[in-house]
């Protein structure tokens, strides 16, 4: 009889096998759920600055008296005219005084409110969190026209107190303005603190009533250090809102004198565009857009090392 022998054939060092490429499922579907995204990015808000920084670029040129007028490469001359326009800088100052002494006092209310809410000493937390809500479902020019009823001395119904208080005068007219904003968007601000405070374990807030700790003192050592991101976030947004401010003041127009079409940056910006010199606001819209990203970068920057610190 003939033994069979199985005989390997493979050779001794044979190379591992080549891992396959990852199979990703359903790429169309992922490609149809993010492109509306990622046009609508690309219409209404690359395409847009792109625009606007060309835009910035052209100048105005015209051959002879009266020439037709047509646009050229200026290069940076539009924004040689944006440094040395007083009524611009003077509005960034002003709306810079506004957000100093206006966006502490609005995220300290939000801040508070958020606490109350999340106290278990509070009764009525539904009609107190709705309450506090409400005022940022109010437009912010229905709001502005509110108010701006409510401060005029002639149509408030608090009479004895505007006909003694001017404040739609030159030295009050901005801090009334913050009040609408603060009365606005104190709400909106809540939310997120509130949302953040929900997030935290409830065994940290047991730990600490077991070592005797109260409510105002879990309130100051673990709730206020735990939602510091969400103050940075609320921060970071109110920089943004308070250098793009428009509504308000606009509105306020109607009923002070002392609100000009300059008082605010993005004023100034409007009013340059319908001047029509939409070169020149362009140049505007780029410098603000700039000071906005380094005085919230900034901001983030600060906030970090204080949260290493």
């Amino acid at each position: 009889m003939t033994a069979s022998v199985a005989v390997d054939r493979r050779p001794a060092s044979s190379p591992p096998d080549r891992p396959r490429r990852r199979h990703v499922p359903h790429k169309g579907a992922i490609v149809a759920f993010t492109a509306p995204f990622i046009i609508l990015f690309l219409l209404f808000y690359l395409i847009p600055i792109g625009y606007a920084m060309w835009q910035s670029t052209l100048v105005i040129e015209r051959e002879g008296t009266f020439g037709e007028a047509r646009q050229v490469f200026g290069g940076f001359a539009q924004y040689a005219l944006v440094f040395q326009n007083t009524a611009f800088w003077t509005s960034v100052g002003r709306v810079l005084l506004f957000g100093v002494v206006q966006v502490p006092v609005m995220l300290g209310l939000a801040l508070l409110f958020a606490l109350l809410l999340d106290s278990p000493l509070l009764k009525g937390r539904r009609f107190f969190r709705l309450a506090f809500f409400v005022p940022y479902a109010v437009p912010g020019v229905i709001a502005a026209i509110m108010w701006g009823f409510l401060y005029s001395p002639n149509l408030s119904p608090f009479s004895e107190v505007t006909s003694r208080v001017d404040f739609l005068s030159a030295d009050l007219v901005l801090w009334s303005i913050a009040n609408v904003v603060t009365w606005v968007f104190v709400g909106y601000n809540m939310l997120i603190i509130y949302s953040t405070l929900l997030a935290i374990p409830t065994d940290i807030y047991e730990a600490a009533r077991l070592d005797g700790a109260g409510q105002a003192r879990i309130a100051w050592s673990i709730k206020i250090p735990l939602v510091r991101p969400a103050l940075v976030l609320t921060g970071v947004l109110s920089i943004i809102g308070t250098l793009q401010l428009l509504a308000e003041p606009q509105t306020f127009r109607a009923f002070s004198s002392a609100v000009t079409s300059t008082y605010t940056p993005n004023m100034t910006i409007y009013a340059t565009s319908a001047v029509p010199n939409v070169s020149l606001a362009a140049a505007f819209s780029v410098v603000l857009a700039l000071a906005t990203f380094v005085l919230s970068f900034t901001f983030l920057r600060l906030s970090r090392r204080g949260t290493q610190s």
